[in-house]
């Protein structure tokens, strides 16, 4: 790698995708003018979040993909993806015996990522498939506004992390198993 470039790990990327899909159900002689949908779908491709929509709008309106048509599909993008932001989803999941409603919060750059994050402890937690978690609403949350605790924390101002330090290993012959003072970890 030359100097000034670096290249990002493909694990630490967002998976999903948000789109915006606008659809109907077919025009008919009995129903010249559908009404017209738009939802919002997070999806890995737009394949999938053309699946997503069809399977909504077929428990919407008994719309089909063959007795229906797609108006646009498009990507949407954060604002700004450099600023670290609360995300709140509320969601619906089946798990193995009913289904739950749900909210989380996150705090991500993008709500790509905090949906990402939802899909990864749905599964860690809950052992919930992806296809079997329907976000409702996903949006961003004031500072004020957020109830759970993991996130609340990260809210002060005065946060401080510690830097540590890696410290070389002492040889062989200057090893002992007991010392007499803790090691110092941190950035003099």
């Amino acid at each position: 790698m030359g100097k000034g470039t670096f290249s990002i790990d493909p694990s630490l990327e967002a998976k999903m995708h948000q789109y915006q899909i606008v659809g109907r159900a077919a025009p008919t002689n009995k129903n010249p003018t559908p009404k017209i949908y738009r939802m919002r779908i997070f999806a890995r491709n737009v394949v999938l979040a053309k699946s997503r929509f069809w399977y909504f709008m077929k428990r919407l309106n008994k719309a089909k993909k063959s007795g229906g048509e797609l108006l646009s599909v498009n990507e949407l993008f954060d604002t700004s993806p450099t600023k670290v932001k609360n995300y709140g989803i509320w969601l619906r999941y089946d798990s193995r015996t009913n289904t739950h409603n749900m909210y989380k919060e996150f705090r991500n750059v993008n709500i790509n990522g905090a949906v990402g994050q939802l899909y990864q402890e749905m599964a860690g937690r809950h052992r919930a498939s992806p296809g079997s978690i329907q976000i409702i609403h996903a949006t961003t949350v004031a500072d004020e506004q957020c109830r759970r605790d993991h996130v609340l924390e990260m809210h002060d101002s005065k946060l401080k992390f510690p830097v540590v330090r890696k410290i070389p290993m002492a040889k062989k012959k200057l090893r002992t198993t007991f010392k007499a003072k803790r090691p110092a970890t941190f950035v003099r």
